[in-house]
């Protein structure tokens, strides 16, 4: 997933806010951390969209498992260490006071299996009292089987149109997310396919639970996404 929009996402996500995000995100974490310090690992970082107003408050790593949302990471933050890494087994040698893995990424880990075994790699990276604070991609309840949606690019040299119709396969959402991509130089159609993991509230739960983390549910979260926080004591 990415390796032909990677280029475009920060462009398609420009309406994020995510200062706003990264503000609550910072409130909910001083409510439940207990650790005394401020180091801050942001598992599938992305292109580090959150790493820049996390910086404010902490010392920030990232990890992800695409070279090429890295590369474009790295060139924003040429400060931050980043690891390319699979959230579901990787092992760092430190621990820190807040994992972060926000904007649904969780969702790309697909199987129940492998929700737990992502909940657990982050969680063992955690000092004593230190906080996880996963954002959930929609509980099967809650995805819209069917539902159009859309995004739009209007720039003096580029335009983006992209579309995708929310489809499910099991356990899994499926979108086919068709890219019409407008340059100087070209127009072009591409299509990605992205399939993510359809988990309920009570496997959220219970992955922390397996992890040993005291959690509590934000219903509301970022972007009206929910969050979990859980705490390492």
């Amino acid at each position: 997933m990415y390796d032909r929009s990677a280029e475009l996402y920060d462009t398609i996500y420009s309406f994020k806010n995510y200062e706003k995000e990264t503000a609550k995100l910072h409130e909910l974490i001083q409510q439940h951390k207990r650790s005394p310090g401020n180091e801050l690992l942001d598992v599938a970082c992305g292109t580090g969209g959150h790493i820049v107003y996390l910086k404010r408050n902490y010392s920030v790593e990232g990890l992800d498992v695409s070279p090429l949302m890295l590369r474009l990471a790295r060139k924003k933050h040429p400060d931050v260490a980043f690891y390319r890494r699979d959230m579901t087994n990787f092992r760092l040698r430190k621990e820190f006071d807040v994992v972060t893995c926000l904007f649904s990424a969780i969702g790309h880990v697909k199987t129940r299996r492998r929700l737990d075994l992502a909940v657990r790699a982050m969680a063992r990276h955690l000092k004593l009292g230190g906080v996880l604070v996963v954002e959930p991609w929609p509980t099967p309840k809650q995805y819209q089987i069917g539902r159009l949606g859309a995004n739009f690019v209007d720039e003096p040299n580029l335009k983006v149109a992209r579309f995708g119709i929310s489809r499910a396969r099991g356990k899994l959402s499926v979108q086919d997310l068709h890219h019409l991509v407008a340059t100087p130089d070209r127009i072009q159609h591409f299509v990605e396919r992205l399939e993510m993991g359809l988990f309920t509230h009570e496997e959220y739960l219970e992955a922390f639970r397996l992890a040993k983390l005291e959690t509590v549910y934000d219903s509301e979260g970022l972007m009206g996404r929910g969050l979990y926080v859980g705490t390492a004591s």
